[in-house]
């Protein structure tokens, strides 16, 4: 942390690590009980669940005018809004009616939070980072964000299936945690040009990175969306077996976090995120072909492997992060610049799922494969895309 060149005092990072490990556990919730609770409250088909993913990736797309509209409040006033969204999406989940309307609605209100401050988390993590380090700020951060995630998986881990924990409770303590964090933001002491308007930015110069964010948005759909749907309704797997998946995930995080920040400092974002690319690769020709190739048991487990990897491996997107600061022509260009990138892969991401999902249904049976051998093209473009990056990525490619 270097909070003598950004003017941000210690008691600003303790703040902002403090609101990273309580996000932490906001999300472990929805990761470990969301997919489980669509189908046990709702019973939800493959059509329904992947008609879900429009209106929850809608505020991926709609984040640029989102955070334009609270362009006054300043990045950390916008991050407070942000969780306290997020934070009344979750309680509103946990405390409706069995009425699918209002669970779209409460959904996209938390997915609106979320994604909001996406590209904030980054940019406010770098202002504490000296030139060179980001990497590994980031990647310090979002290990203390695991750990916590830890720590919350591990917990529902134990009360799922000894205390009977129910959707409703659990969906309420996830909403306490990302009010805490919106306190957090509050606390924090703006910077002196937090209050500048941020622009929407679109730079020839940038196109790479906007690519990047196009393959993105193909990409980890496949894995939010029919990874572990495929866990859930191909081989059943319950809820406290999703819940021991996340925990480990999360345990592996606490290390892969910091590694692949300190990769992406000496290497470069080309080497972290072409590495990621290929495999992302195999993963796919896993999902795709195990469960006819293996027998049941041995398939489950596999796919479960592929989902835990794919999962732990997800940090590298501080690595696209890195590439843009390193990118962006004038620093007062980054932040609208992640934000249009969230857009960018947020507007595939609303209408992939559907396109999947139909894949998924008109094959029959086998029709997951498709869906996957899909993903290995997107991931095979991806890592011909990262070829054009510099090594380094300090200037526009």
């Amino acid at each position: 942390m270097n909070g003598n060149r950004t003017g941000r005092p210690e008691r600003d990072y303790r703040l902002f690590l403090a609101a990273s490990v309580l996000l932490g556990l906001g999300a472990c919730v929805n990761s470990s009980v969301f997919n489980n609770y669509l189908k046990d409250v709702f019973n939800l088909g493959m059509g329904q669940r992947t008609f879900l993913e429009f209106p929850r990736e809608l505020p991926g797309f709609l984040v640029s005018l989102f955070v334009a509209g609270l362009a006054l409040l300043g990045e950390l006033r916008i991050a407070m809004v942000a969780n306290l969204a997020a934070a009344a999406g979750m309680l509103a989940l946990g405390w409706i009616p069995s009425s699918f309307t209002l669970m779209v609605t409460a959904t996209f209100v938390y997915s609106s939070g979320q994604h909001v401050y996406m590209p904030l988390a980054n940019t406010i993590g770098m202002g504490f980072a000296a030139q060179g380090r980001e990497g590994s700020v980031l990647g310090k951060v979002q290990s203390a964000s695991t750990a916590a995630v830890v720590a919350g998986s591990g917990l529902l881990l134990v009360l799922f299936p000894l205390a009977k924990l129910s959707y409703r409770a659990a969906f309420t303590a996830g909403s306490i945690c990302y009010l805490g964090a919106a306190l957090a933001f509050l606390a924090m002491t703006p910077r002196r040009d937090d209050a500048r308007p941020p622009r929407f930015v679109v730079r020839k110069e940038y196109g790479r990175f906007y690519l990047l964010s196009v393959l993105l948005g193909a990409r980890k759909q496949l894995f939010l969306t029919f990874g572990p749907w495929m866990l859930v309704d191909l081989f059943g797997v319950k809820v406290e077996v999703m819940t021991l998946l996340f925990f480990i995930i999360s345990i592996l995080g606490i290390a892969v976090g910091p590694a692949i920040g300190k990769l992406t400092d000496r290497f470069g974002p080309r080497a972290v995120l072409g590495g990621e690319a290929l495999l992302t690769i195999g993963l796919c020709a896993l999902y795709a072909f195990a469960p006819e190739l293996l027998p049941g048991g041995i398939a489950a487990i596999v796919v479960m492997s592929c989902y835990v990897v794919d999962q732990a491996s997800s940090a590298v997107s501080m690595s696209r992060a890195v590439y843009a600061k390193r990118m962006v022509k004038r620093p007062e260009d980054l932040s609208p610049t992640l934000s249009l990138g969230v857009s960018i892969d947020h507007l595939v991401a609303m209408f992939l799922p559907m396109l999947g999902g139909l894949a998924w249904r008109s094959a029959g049976n086998s029709g997951y494969r498709w869906v996957f051998l899909g993903g290995a093209a997107v991931a095979a473009l991806n890592f011909l895309v990262t070829r054009g990056m510099p090594p380094k990525a300090r200037t526009a490619a």
